[in-house]
């Protein structure tokens, strides 16, 4: 399994890790299989969150033993990410799963709060040892603009956004920031949202091409495409052990220059959109 530096200061992390929104709504064994095929095949990085029901409860289970071997994400939901909320509903995700720290707090997507109260709650967690780094999701430029402002350089560890073949609009302005200013960019729902690509057309015929010229898949090709920029990490889901093997092998894809270009043309990333793209 490929690795990337979570941020500029942060640890070797899994290309391609663990997605689990979602995850609690279907049967809870296979769940579980599918996060333990997972971490087994290297995709150690496993995202979660407050917002995601069970989840974080799943989670659990899945890495029952073997704590040290993930890098492990959850986040808060704006609505309770004042600086007591913050650390309140931190200390509930540890709860939930089982854990002592948590490798990186996420502010799930802009709020109404301060932001300066939400990343005193996250220099308070750290200090005490319930967090290693923090970051945000959903966060365009400006609101980065304003973060960075708060909290100085080399404190952001990462945005987590919405970026798949095609939805691209991160290219224009958010991943320039985040490699400017050493944070890591990870690539959420990079399957899309029930829209990957059909393989009746142009676009997926090129796609099942090249995936037949590495003996790949097209998930697994559009994974590599989405992680070739060094600052980009993915975090597709798999409900099931196969797909979990099948998501994990991206990570060790690499595509030709002339591939690249290809899928960058068959998937054009458009105009700049007026905001962000998120679910």
């Amino acid at each position: 399994m490929q690795t990337k530096k979570f941020g500029d200061n942060g640890p070797q992390v899994s290309v391609i890790g663990q997605g689990t929104w979602y995850l609690d709504r279907g049967d809870r064994k296979a769940a579980v299989a599918a996060l333990k095929r997972g971490i087994d095949a290297g995709t150690t990085h496993i995202d979660t969150a407050e917002m995601y029901g069970d989840a974080e409860l799943v989670i659990a289970d899945a890495m029952s033993g073997r704590r040290d071997e993930l890098f492990l994400v959850s986040k808060v939901l704006p609505s309770n990410a004042s600086r007591r909320g913050t650390i309140t509903a931190c200390e509930r995700s540890l709860k939930r799963l089982k854990t002592d720290r948590l490798d990186c707090y996420l502010l799930h997507w802009r709020g109404t709060t301060p932001l300066a109260e939400t990343v005193a709650a996250f220099d308070e967690l750290i200090a005490a040892g319930k967090i290693r780094s923090w970051g945000v999701s959903n966060f365009d430029t400006e609101d980065l603009d304003e973060l960075l402002d708060v909290a100085g350089e080399g404190k952001i560890a990462c945005n987590q956004v919405l970026y798949h073949l095609q939805e691209r609009a991160i290219e224009h302005a958010v991943i320039p920031w985040c490699e400017q200013h050493g944070v890591a960019v990870v690539a959420y729902s990079p399957f899309g949202h029930n829209d990957f690509p059909s393989s009746s057309s142009r676009a997926g015929t090129l796609l099942q091409s090249i995936a037949q010229a590495h003996k790949a898949t097209p998930r697994q090709v559009a994974l590599s495409f989405l992680t070739r920029l060094p600052s980009v990490l993915a975090i597709p889901k798999a409900s099931n052990a196969e797909h979990a093997a099948e998501n994990a092998a991206a990570g060790t894809l690499k595509l030709s220059g002339d591939e690249l270009a290809a899928l960058d043309a068959a998937f054009p990333r458009g105009p700049k959109p007026r905001s962000l793209p998120m679910l």
